[in-house]
């Protein structure tokens, strides 16, 4: 009779132990998702805004160039379209 009243009061116990461990872990996973995401998009940010400075300063350089008569208007066109396509 001690046995059962001991397992009785033993395995819901071990049970719930059991179910909070699973749900700490599964939080866990969550927030490592969650931050991993937001790393993600904060990288893709930085990569962008990279890219629009490098445009830009290659732009820049182009105009420069066609500014001190070393490209024609047309060489301009062709090379500002072949920066601007990539």
């Amino acid at each position: 009779m001690e046995k059962i009243i001991f397992f009785a009061l033993v395995i819901p116990i071990i049970g719930f132990v059991l179910y909070l461990g699973a749900s700490a872990i599964m939080k866990g996973f969550s927030a490592k998702e969650a931050n991993r995401s937001e790393k993600d998009e904060a990288s893709l940010q930085d990569d962008f805004s990279a890219d629009k400075e490098q445009l830009s300063s290659e732009l820049s350089k182009l105009n420069e160039l066609l500014q001190s008569g070393v490209l024609t208007q047309e060489e301009f066109e062709k090379a500002k379209k072949k920066i601007l396509d990539n």
